[in-house]
């Protein structure tokens, strides 16, 4: 990785020597083998849901009470309205301490501000964690539970949703491959709707909608290039009438050799469709639009890997969000492996990610 500005010298000293000290873990192999690959009869991993009020909770639960791969022993939430969904799905609720008892892995998707907390308290009890992003809202919280994953040799996956999404694994692999020549711009945008509940929640933080949605480009763009020279945030309330929510924002990330623009804004409907992520380099270009479905457009000057010169669409396979990390967080505690990406990786995507958000200490 490259070196950056530091945010705040011992705190940055600290996340670089907690990911010197997961080498251990990162030199494990990196490719895990599909979950619906373990052997027949495997026993099924016991997982509870630390909260469930965070967007992508619901259908996280549901895959976990469907598949064959993990037993739900139950979910610990105490707002009743998020009980009441969750009732749909005819889970068990419990309580947090049963959880931590019961369970050889948590899922976090409790509301942000509790995810670093409750990301702790299971890896205090001995539990591997799923933990719903952004994972924290500093980077020393980042950090010390990064130090006590590696301390308790437990794994922590972040749930940015993307990492498994075949369009921007493309993109990403035809980067790093050099089929796209030098990489010189990377860009995405990532908007969505939200009612005055979500606003407020989000209105907590500085990067506003950049730090709830933008995360999920900053990691690729972080993955892709490394740890930024320099980013520059731009966080604005376009909101009429205006509240505090910075729900019209952006960050440019500038690496020795390349740009990474990143926009995320809460406009009107269609947003989704409009999400996109883009690598140019000086052969050419790979230009995921829209996300989900993920539809894959390369333009090459000339032909390069399974790639021929000009445009073309790429066929993608189905994806199922969600489906592809769970499986490999099964596959990993069976297997008792590594994830694909490094605690070094996650802790430079939290950087980025503070920095992108002017969250990063000492400002």
């Amino acid at each position: 990785m490259r070196s950056c500005e530091p945010l705040e010298p011992s705190t940055r000293r600290g996340l670089l020597r907690t990911a010197a000290g997961c080498a251990a873990l990162a030199a494990l192999p990196a490719r895990i083998a599909a979950a619906a690959d373990a052997p027949a009869g495997a026993p099924r991993v016991r997982i509870g849901f630390l909260g469930a009020s965070h967007s992508h909770a619901f259908e996280k639960v549901r895959i976990v009470k469907e598949s064959a791969d993990f037993e739900l022993v139950g979910v610990a939430e105490e707002s009743e309205a998020v009980r009441k969904r969750c009732e749909r799905l005819g889970v068990r609720f419990a309580s947090a301490e049963e959880l931590l008892k019961e369970c050889a892995a948590i899922a976090v998707e409790s509301d942000v501000k509790d995810h670093a907390r409750h990301a702790r308290m299971a890896l205090e009890a001995g539990r591997h964690v799923h933990l719903e992003k952004p994972p924290a809202d500093t980077l020393k919280d980042f950090a010390g539970l990064v130090a006590l994953a590696k301390e308790k040799r437990l794994l922590m996956q972040m749930g940015y949703m993307w990492r498994f999404n075949p369009g921007i694994n493309a993109a990403l692999e035809a980067a790093r491959k050099g089929w796209l020549g030098e990489v010189r711009l990377v860009r995405g945008m990532i908007n969505t709707q939200a009612g005055p509940d979500r606003r407020a929640e989000w209105a907590a933080y500085r990067g506003g909608i950049l730090f709830e949605l933008g995360s999920h480009l900053v990691d690729p763009l972080v993955r892709l290039l490394g740890r930024p020279d320099r980013v520059t945030p731009f966080l604005r309330t376009h909101a009429d009438p205006p509240d505090r929510l910075a729900d019209s924002t952006a960050a440019v990330f500038e690496f020795p050799r390349a740009l990474g623009i990143l926009t995320s804004a809460v406009y009107p409907p269609g947003s989704s469709v409009q999400r996109s992520f883009e690598v140019h380099g000086t052969n050419g270009v790979a230009l995921v639009k829209p996300i989900e479905p993920p539809q894959l457009q390369v333009d090459l000057a000339k032909a390069a890997g399974p790639y021929a010169a000009g445009v073309q669409a790429v066929k993608m396979p189905a994806y199922p969000r969600y489906v592809p990390e769970l499986a490999e967080l099964a596959a990993a505690i069976r297997a008792g492996t590594a994830l694909a990406v490094t605690p070094e990786e996650d802790g430079v995507v939290q950087e980025s990610l503070m920095r992108a958000c002017g969250m990063d200490e000492g400002k």
